[in-house]
């Protein structure tokens, strides 16, 4: 009888610790962007692929295309229906005041994945504690690339911007074209072809991989540029909380490990890679690229510094932070940021840039 006993204690707790060793937790990723995206193409797969090897299976991810549209992404996350999301803070008018700082033009080439190491640990060292991502965890910080004028004609001077109907989007790029006199039409860069192509709009402030992924240098054969861009967009990764109570500690940790500024220099990696495939496209169609002049620069800078001025003053009031001093950190993170190894070796072979459609 014991011996029999002991056999099924013995088979009973091999059971156990085979549905242990094979439980697995999913992180339910919602992604609003199309398909062919960097987001889904190259970030998602490698950041699965990371996580996967970091907890030795026990922890995927799953990727699910349209639950919401870019503005519903927080509370998505927050209410539990997904467990992760990316989130474009300029999206959401009047929510995020903090998430501006990365997004004032630089005038110098620093590339995405530079500036999201650097955004990554402004966000840390400044910005977190002041609990604008309130509901769900940021597990990544990015920045888009340089945002530049798209337009039906060329464009040369600051001068020749005013009253026309551009497209913007929310956060800086919405200041600055006050700034500017232009005539904002507030559009996804989704509706910019219908639009341009109808002539309800000029041009467009987008990013040089638009030129490509929406058809923008198709409708718009004139650009014009400023070292840096007229102004950048700021991204986060987001999970809910609750997602840590299903995984172990040591793979909370494990997960943490592949993410954080790591993560941060692969979003800003895939949006410089698809920056260049926008650019290379253009050009391929007989694209105009225009720089801005000198004189015009100066006054950009001028407008740039007044913004800068005015935001600090608001976050040092409405969010206790210290804005210049967040500034200054983030500017010294760039350069520091540029110093080190680009993030790109650690991407999985096939899902390397010459596989980002």
């Amino acid at each position: 009888m014991n011996k029999t006993t002991n056999l099924m204690i013995g088979a009973i707790a091999a059971a156990t610790l085979s549905t242990t060793t094979l439980a697995q937790t999913t992180i339910t990723v919602s992604t609003w962007a199309g398909p062919n995206h960097g987001i889904n193409t190259m970030v998602w797969p490698t950041w699965k692929a990371w996580i996967e090897e970091a907890t030795e299976g026990r922890v995927t991810v799953d990727v699910i295309h349209d639950m919401g549209p870019p503005a519903s992404q927080m509370e998505i996350v927050a209410d539990g229906i997904a467990d992760a999301t990316w989130v474009f803070h300029g999206y959401n008018t009047g929510r995020f005041q903090l998430t501006k700082l990365p997004e004032f033009p630089t005038f110098q080439d620093f590339s995405s994945e530079n500036a999201s190491s650097a955004y990554w640990r402004t966000h840390q060292e400044y910005l977190a504690a002041a609990g604008e991502h309130r509901g769900v965890d940021v597990v990544a910080a990015g920045v888009h690339g340089p945002g530049w004028i798209f337009s039906s004609e060329q464009y040369e001077t600051l001068e020749d911007l005013k009253g026309k109907r551009i497209r913007v989007g929310g956060g800086v790029m919405g200041d600055l074209s006050n700034a500017l006199e232009l005539t904002g039409v507030a559009l996804p860069p989704t509706g910019v072809y219908e639009a341009g192509s109808q002539g309800v709009i000029d041009g467009a402030m987008l990013v040089p991989e638009g030129l490509r992924s929406f058809r923008v240098a198709e409708i718009f054969p004139y650009t014009l540029k400023v070292d840096g861009g007229f102004y950048r967009g700021s991204f986060t990764i987001v999970v809910n909380p609750m997602i840590w109570d299903e995984m172990s500690p040591e793979d909370r940790e494990a997960v943490e490990s592949v993410s954080g500024e790591r993560l941060s220099r692969l979003f800003g990696y895939m949006m410089d890679v698809s920056d260049v495939r926008g650019v290379d496209f253009a050009e391929g169609q007989g694209h105009t690229f225009t720089e801005l002049s000198s004189d015009d620069l100066s006054t950009l800078q001028s407008m740039s510094d007044e913004m800068i001025t005015e935001w600090a003053e608001s976050v040092s009031a409405n969010r206790n932070v210290d804005g210049m001093a967040a500034i200054e950190f983030f500017r010294e993170q760039l350069i520091a940021a540029a110093e080190e190894e680009s993030i790109s070796s650690l991407v999985p072979e096939n899902l390397a840039p010459d596989d980002l459609k």
